[in-house]
C-alpha cells in the first residue's frame, strides 16, 4: 500500500466517569491505539457497545483530541494544523452520523441543508450554480427524480432517504475520507443493502476512503469484502486483517467468539460450526478494566501471562493480532456450503 493518509500512534483518549461506589475515576476509552488508514480503502471497525469504536471515529474526525499519542493527517500532526492545512483536514474528513433525523435541521429543506456547506466554503457561486450542484449531489446518491426530494423537509423523508441526504452532504465537500458511524442501524432492514451499495459505489467512483463503524459483523463483511476489518475490545484493536481472511481464519479468541455466535441459515452448516466456550458473557466496565489482556476473564485459553502482560499487536498468520497465544490456539474457520452439501 501507499503512504497512509491517517496515522494513529499510541493514541489514548480519557473521560471522567464514576465507579460502582460513585467515586470519580478516569476512564481510558481508547488505550495506546495505533492504526494506519490508506487512501481509497474501506476499513470496517467492529466491536461490542462501549468498546470505543465511536470514540475512535470522533478522534479521526477531529472531534476528540488524544490525551496521549499522535494523530497525523497527510503526515502532519492534526492537533497543530493551522490555516490552509487545517481547512484541508476539515474538508477532507467527513462524518456521517447514526441518527439521520437528528443530524438534519428539521426547519430546513433538503436544498437548504445541502446548500449551506457549499456556500460556506465557497464551492459554488450564485443561486443557479448552487441549485445545479445540489441537484447533482442528489442524483449521485440516488434520490431521483430530484424534484420529489429537494424542497422537502427531513420529516417528510424515510430513514433511508435521510441517510442518503447525509451522504450527499458529506461528498459535497469532496472529502478524501468519510467516517460512517452505524449508518444503517436505524434504517429498515429492507433498505440497508441499498445504503451499503451506495457507499461501495462512492468508494469506487469517487475514490473516497470509508471507515465503517458497526457492531454488525454481517454488514461489516459486506461493505468491506475487499477491504480490511479491525476488531476492537475495551479500547484496543485486538485483530486487524483482510475481511475474507479474518472471517474464515479468525486468530483472536474474541473474534472467534463473535463468529461462533453468528447464526448460520443452513442447518448442516450450523451443525459443523464450532462453538467457543467463553467463560462469561458480561463485558467488564471501563472504570475497572482487567489487568493484562482485557479479554482474559472471558477467554478459554487465558493463562497467568495473560493476566499480567498486555499483548501488543504483532504479525500473525495473516494481518496483526494482539494475543499471547495466537500461534498455539486453533484458528477458527467458518464451515463452507460445499462441506455441508457433501456430508
Amino acid at each position: 500500500m501507499t503512504k497512509p493518509i491517517m496515522q494513529l500512534e499510541n493514541v489514548t483518549v480519557s473521560f471522567e466517569g464514576r465507579d460502582g461506589g460513585g467515586k470519580k475515576v478516569q476512564m481510558d476509552v481508547l488505550q495506546e491505539l495505533s492504526l494506519d488508514i490508506f487512501s481509497g480503502e474501506i476499513l470496517a471497525i467492529v466491536g461490542e457497545s462501549g468498546c470505543g469504536k465511536s470514540t475512535l471515529g470522533k478522534v479521526l474526525a477531529g472531534l476528540h483530541r488524544p490525551a496521549e499519542g499522535t494523530y497525523r493527517y497527510e503526515g502532519q500532526d492534526s492537533v497543530v494544523l493551522k490555516g490552509k492545512e487545517k481547512k484541508a483536514f476539515r474538508l477532507g474528513v467527513q462524518l456521517i452520523q447514526q441518527d439521520s433525523y437528528a443530524a438534519l435541521n428539521p426547519s430546513r429543506t433538503i436544498f437548504q441543508s445541502l446548500k449551506a456547506p457549499l456556500v460556506a466554503h465557497r464551492l459554488t457561486r450564485g443561486a443557479k450554480q448552487t441549485r445545479k450542484r445540489v441537484t447533482e449531489l442528489l442524483e449521485t446518491v440516488g434520490l431521483t427524480p430530484v424534484e420529489q426530494f429537494v424542497d422537502k423537509f427531513p420529516h417528510q423523508l424515510s430513514g433511508g432517504q435521510r441517510q442518503r441526504v447525509l451522504m450527499a452532504r458529506a461528498i459535497s465537500l469532496n472529502p478524501r475520507v468519510i467516517i460512517a458511524d452505524e449508518p444503517v442501524s436505524m434504517v429498515d432492514v429492507s433498505l440497508r443493502l441499498s445504503i451499503l451499495n451506495l457507499m461501495s459505489r462512492l468508494n469506487k467512483e469517487l475514490g473516497i476512503a470509508f471507515i465503517y463503524i458497526t457492531h454488525d459483523l454481517a454488514t461489516a463483511r459486506f461493505i468491506a469484502q475487499k477491504g480490511r476489518l479491525a476488531v476492537m475490545y475495551l479500547g484496543r484493536i485486538v485483530e486487524l486483517s483482510e475481511v475474507g481472511l479474518m472471517m474464515n481464519q479468525a486468530q483472536h479468541p474474541y473474534m472467534q467468539a463473535l463468529l461462533s455466535a453468528v447464526p448460520l441459515p443452513h442447518p448442516k452448516m450450523a451443525k459443523l460450526k464450532k462453538q467457543l466456550p467463553i467463560k462469561g458473557y458480561e463485558v467488564p466496565k471501563l472504570t475497572s478494566s482487567p489487568t493484562g489482556c482485557h479479554f482474559h476473564p472471558r477467554c478459554p485459553y487465558a493463562t497467568e501471562e495473560c493476566e499480567r502482560e498486555t499483548p501488543q499487536l504483532r504479525e500473525g498468520k495473516h494481518g496483526v493480532v494482539a494475543c499471547h497465544h495466537a500461534e498455539r490456539i486453533p484458528v477458527w474457520t467458518l464451515p463452507h456450503s460445499s462441506a455441508s452439501s457433501s456430508s
